[in-house]
């Protein structure tokens, strides 16, 4: 499990754009489960977490459509929330970073670490703006 003074910054760079930070299996249950749709960030320590995943996430809602409910979870850290989200992921490995995108409690788009690693925050922002216009 990775130390809270390293994790608690990388939060607050979703957290500060407007993500629920979810730290229980209930809370992502509660959130996924909800009406509308709903962007799950599954958080990393790693780079590609760092120089693409979350910028392009947060770029992302620079968009006319957006998800309306922004959570989020950390790899390595918020171990049962994680483990509870990735339920939800199915058919789709673990993975992190990752993010999902639910409408009514149903999974409509997903980005594995595969899709983010070795691309540009650009690219991830566009991947999701695109998903946003066709579900949101």
């Amino acid at each position: 499990m990775y130390p809270a003074d390293l994790v608690l910054p990388m939060k607050a760079q979703l957290t500060s754009n407007g993500f629920e930070d979810l730290t229980t299996p209930e809370q992502v249950e509660a959130a996924i489960k909800q009406g509308g749709t709903t962007l799950v960030m599954v958080n990393s320590v790693c780079g590609c977490a760092a120089g693409a995943a979350r910028p392009g996430v947060v770029m992302s809602l620079d968009n006319e459509k957006v998800p309306a409910h922004l959570t989020t979870v950390f790899a390595g850290f918020d171990k049962e929330a994680v483990a509870k989200a990735r339920e939800f992921f199915a058919p789709f490995p673990p993975s992190s970073p990752a993010v999902a995108l639910f409408k009514d409690g149903e999974l409509v788009h997903m980005l594995e670490r595969h899709h983010i690693e070795g691309h540009s925050a650009d690219a991830i922002a566009e991947n999701l703006k695109a998903a946003y216009n066709e579900f949101a």
